[in-house]
């Protein structure tokens, strides 16, 4: 009994304010005594302690209101609290940052406005395809208009005629399998017997 009303008295005595943060959240730390851990050495008995760390919120309990370096503290990352000083750095550091980002967005939509792009999306979804009219004038006109048509077909009906001939005279030479795929046929190789 005695043991345990030292632990609720040792929670209060033992607590020490650590710090405080730009939101009025404070900081504590006590020394604990690890339960069921220490040795026996001659007649003394080693006792280990840990550090708890803690964070009373001046508000409603909100996690996202602690800022980073107090987050590392806790958690143990840190092994010192962030200062005052770091602190103030820290976040005019952040300040200039955002500054230099809107900043940059700026200058990206100033450059973007002198360019003139000229194309605005009117509508959400299919988007507008390149201009393609500078590209086509490059090709001769042909003087009849289908025999272009008319080679382009003869050409693709010769290409299909000659896969398909591949398709039929491939038959395996060998036992193993081979083929590039293009000639591949379910079901025709056997294995060895």
């Amino acid at each position: 009994m005695s043991r345990l009303w030292g632990r609720v008295a040792g929670l209060f005595r033992s607590k020490s304010f650590i710090g405080a943060d730009m939101t009025g959240n404070k900081y504590f730390s006590r020394m604990e005594q690890i339960d069921g851990l220490g040795e026996y050495c001659s007649s003394n008995l080693t006792v280990f302690v840990k550090e708890k760390r803690w964070v009373v919120f001046r508000r409603e309990e909100d996690p996202t209101s602690i800022p980073v370096e107090w987050i590392c503290w806790l958690n143990g990352q840190r092994k010192r609290a962030p200062t005052p000083e770091e602190m103030a750095e820290l976040d005019a550091r952040r300040e200039r940052v955002r500054l230099n980002v809107a900043l940059l967005k700026k200058e990206e939509e100033e450059k973007k406005a002198k360019e003139g792009t000229g194309r605005k999306i009117t509508s959400i979804g299919k988007a507008e395809g390149p201009e393609l009219t500078s590209f086509v004038r490059h090709f001769p006109a042909d003087s009849k208009g289908d025999k272009a048509e008319e080679a382009s077909k003869e050409a693709d009906q010769s290409r299909v005629k000659e896969h398909e001939s591949e398709i039929v005279t491939a038959e395996p030479k060998t036992t193993e399998p081979s083929g590039s795929g293009s000639s591949f046929r379910p079901g025709t190789w056997q294995p060895p017997s």
